[in-house]
């Protein structure tokens, strides 16, 4: 009995843990994804939120075309930094607009387009930022 329910106190501490890492993982500066193309469009995969073939959609696969045309082979994955704070060497940034609901709609001055981030957002961040810093590289 005395093993068992020590063995029920590692796996509560566990789950604890790994909900705590899930919370503060949008209070890192910078976060990293690797999206690539698969079936048509932009997706990602992050293992350490749940994602897989997570999909970019509604305006926002035309604003990654613009910001990787000039890195080659981006379609076979790249790395995008972003953050809700200014980081060195951010290039472009979206402004938040409005929720819908479900997702929240994003703009980029930039590019002059706008696109709908899923509620994945909130799987990087409390709550959706008012700004979100971005960078695209080769990996």
């Amino acid at each position: 009995m005395k093993r068992l329910l020590k063995l029920v106190l590692v796996l509560a501490l566990l789950v604890a843990a790994g909900c705590r890492e899930q919370q503060t993982l949008g209070k890192n500066s910078i976060l990293v994804i690797a999206p690539y193309r698969h079936q048509g469009t932009w997706v990602f995969d992050d293992r350490r939120v749940g994602l897989h073939a997570e999909p970019f959609v509604a305006g926002i696969p035309e604003l990654i075309d613009q910001l990787v045309k000039d890195i080659g082979g981006a379609e076979r994955g790249f790395r995008l930094l972003f953050s809700a704070d200014p980081f060195p060497g951010h290039t472009h940034s979206l402004t938040w607009k409005r929720s819908d609901g479900t997702g929240n709609w994003y703009y980029s001055e930039e590019f002059k387009a706008e696109g709908w981030l899923c509620p994945a957002l909130l799987k990087y961040f409390p709550e959706a930022p008012k700004k979100i810093y971005i960078k695209a590289e080769a990996k």
